[in-house]
């Protein structure tokens, strides 16, 4: 698989099917799809150093392939130093093709690139049917150079579904890819 027309294919030629075969939908728009990914990156730095804050956003631009939005702190938390309206963090919504894209990326390089990789959690599902993960580090994309990499940042990657239970999209991101420890393809 190169492009993500392979992943939005295989979606609608062989996950479709293999679901509705295992949950028995009586109709196709019972069938889970993905909905939408939530890429976030929470800075609590960036809110005393504005050049954190614009790294941040700028890097998180870059992964996503689209415009961020840098989120504000909503009330003030003196112990924190942190003021209402203050950047503590960005984040970007991918529908549609952006998100195949991405989610073709998350599968083919970045785990790859993660040290002692040996799968994801199974049961880091919210109970809703969607699926949240953490990311140590940015470089891990290759979008992410070294150099620029000024504070190490992890980010959390969550992948919204029209799954009305855990296991119905728990079959579907492993039908797309999701390399799941402990389960076999």
């Amino acid at each position: 698989m190169t492009k993500t027309e392979n992943l939005k294919k295989r979606y609608d030629e062989e996950v479709k099917k293999a679901l509705k075969e295992k949950f028995g939908y009586k109709n196709d728009m019972q069938i889970p799809r993905l909905n939408k990914i939530v890429l976030n990156m929470g800075v609590g730095e960036a809110s005393h150093n504005s050049k954190i804050a614009e790294a941040i956003e700028a890097q998180l631009t870059k992964i996503a392939g689209q415009k961020c939005v840098v989120t504000k702190a909503k009330k003030s938390i003196a112990s924190y130093k942190l003021r209402e309206g203050m950047p503590v963090g960005a984040m970007a919504t991918l529908r549609g093709e952006r998100m195949y894209d991405f989610l073709q990326k998350l599968i083919c390089v970045v785990f790859p690139r993660i040290r002692d990789f040996r799968g994801i959690s199974p049961k880091a599902f919210d109970g809703r049917g969607n699926y949240t993960l953490g990311l140590k580090e940015q470089s891990l994309f290759p979008e992410i150079t070294y150099e620029e990499v000024d504070l190490v940042k992890g980010m959390n990657v969550s992948i919204i579904t029209t799954a009305e239970t855990d296991d119905e999209a728990r079959e579907l991101l492993k039908l797309l890819g999701m390399p799941f420890k402990g389960m076999n393809k």
